[in-house]
């Protein structure tokens, strides 16, 4: 048994059809959860906005009585849309700790693609909608109610 200090890596990667296919599959993966942190970003930064709007519109409706707290939407709608803000910021770092570590050094005969361009288009939809929410939370906070 070889002495552990010795090996460079935790584990030797051997390229074969079955590890470079496992390979993609964990890329994908790693793809689609980032795509499921954006979908979940884009909820709740849309339902803190539309809690905010709603209970503005129901306020300023003819016959309502007035709020106990009039203030707690707004504070909801806050913490939702900084949730999803932060979620997405998160889970972008994660999404590009784990791609870094698949195309290191020890991956790269398993992945077999050589040095293509590893640009993903979710990048700009995720920094889009970290704009999109910094955007509708600064609305919403300035807003005098």
């Amino acid at each position: 048994m070889a002495d552990p200090g010795t090996q460079p890596y935790r584990f030797e990667v051997k390229p074969t059809a079955d590890t470079h296919f496992g390979w993609l599959r964990t890329r994908l993966s790693v793809e689609r959860t980032l795509m499921s942190w954006v979908r979940t970003a884009m909820a709740l930064i849309g339902f803190g906005f539309t809690i905010v709007q709603f209970f503005e519109h129901l306020q300023a409706t003819a016959g309502v009585g007035a709020a106990l707290r009039p203030q707690a939407p707004r504070y909801l709608g806050l913490a939702l849309i900084a949730a999803g803000v932060f979620a997405l910021l998160i889970s972008i770092w994660q999404y590009r700790k784990v791609v870094h570590y698949l195309w290191s050094n020890e991956f790269k005969p398993v992945a077999g693609l050589g040095d293509v361009v590893r640009v993903t288009p979710l990048y700009a939809v995720a920094i889009a909608l970290i704009f999109i929410g910094l955007f509708a939370f600064g609305a919403v906070f300035v807003r005098a109610v």
